[in-house]
């Protein structure tokens, strides 16, 4: 004899798994919550994560210490670009 299967009780626990794992996803690492981390950041934004000022950001990517990304005319930095500076810079 076949057991008794509810097809909405079926539903609903499929439909609860498939929820966990979209949570999952999306609050792995890299992600705040739902929201994407940003990677690429304005100067100031930049500044700000290393802790300097605009102007010594300005400095340290004129002297070549940081590379950017450039949109048009805008100037970005990648985060991973300033972690390999914050790494390469302890002693």
């Amino acid at each position: 004899m076949t057991p008794h299967v509810d097809f909405s009780t079926l539903l609903d626990v499929f439909s609860e798994l498939i929820v966990d794992k979209l949570s999952q996803r999306l609050s792995g690492p890299g992600r705040e919550g739902s929201k994407m981390k940003k990677r690429l950041l304005t100067v100031e934004e930049a500044a700000h994560y290393l802790g300097r000022t605009k102007e010594a950001l300005q400095h340290m990517i004129a002297a070549g210490k940081l590379p950017t990304v450039k949109a048009d005319r805008r100037v970005f930095l990648d985060i991973k670009d300033l972690d390999l500076w914050i790494d390469g810079s302890k002693f």
